[in-house]
């Protein structure tokens, strides 16, 4: 079924948009809330929370690609999950790939930063679009989705070394363009 006509089961408050919906997208929903959370139960609850979340805000909304839509909520939910479970020390492993991170993003503590953030975000949109489809692909597929290095390396068949070291160049190459933008880091 088309994204579009699954939307207009939304529209339509017609129940078979779930259904549909987890046909098409269930296992990339999963990926994706499984990638950051590490744990099959929540990233499940996640899931059916994005479904839940699509059935309310259908209505207001009618995105024109469903996956990239719902792959973002998934994401901003299982990040908030991952948050909550952080507080009660349930995760190690997001700690980590977001402190790969540290060096070349600013700190979103300071309220200045926090004020910049749409300005970051079309920053590092504008060097995405510089690097080649690949590049672009891993680096969305490494710090957006969460997936595990190991997982990246073992898809490419490259030696997971080999693949830590492009993705040290593709963060260097990141903070030289925000340094090149004014941005302090």
């Amino acid at each position: 079924m088309e994204d579009r006509e699954i939307v207009a089961l939304y529209w339509a408050r017609d129940e078979r948009a779930l259904s549909e919906t987890d046909a098409k997208y269930g296992a990339f929903c999963r990926a994706v809330a499984l990638d950051l959370l590490s744990v099959r139960e929540d990233a499940e609850e996640c899931v059916n929370d994005a479904y839940h979340a699509a059935w309310r805000s259908m209505p207001e909304e009618r995105p024109d690609k469903l996956r990239a839509w719902l792959g973002r909520v998934v994401r901003n939910l299982s990040v908030d999950r991952w948050r909550r479970n952080r507080r009660q020390k349930r995760y190690a492993g997001m700690e980590t790939l977001l402190s790969e991170l540290d060096d070349c993003v600013p700190s979103a503590e300071n309220v200045e930063r926090t004020v910049e953030a749409a300005e970051l975000g079309r920053a590092i949109d504008t060097w995405l679009r510089t690097l080649r489809a690949d590049d672009a692909t891993l680096f969305l597929r490494r710090y957006w989705n969460g997936t595990p290095l190991q997982t990246l390396a073992e898809e490419r068949s490259v030696a997971p070394n080999k693949l830590a070291q492009r993705m040290y160049r593709l963060r260097l190459s990141l903070k030289d363009a925000l340094e090149k933008e004014g941005y302090a880091l």
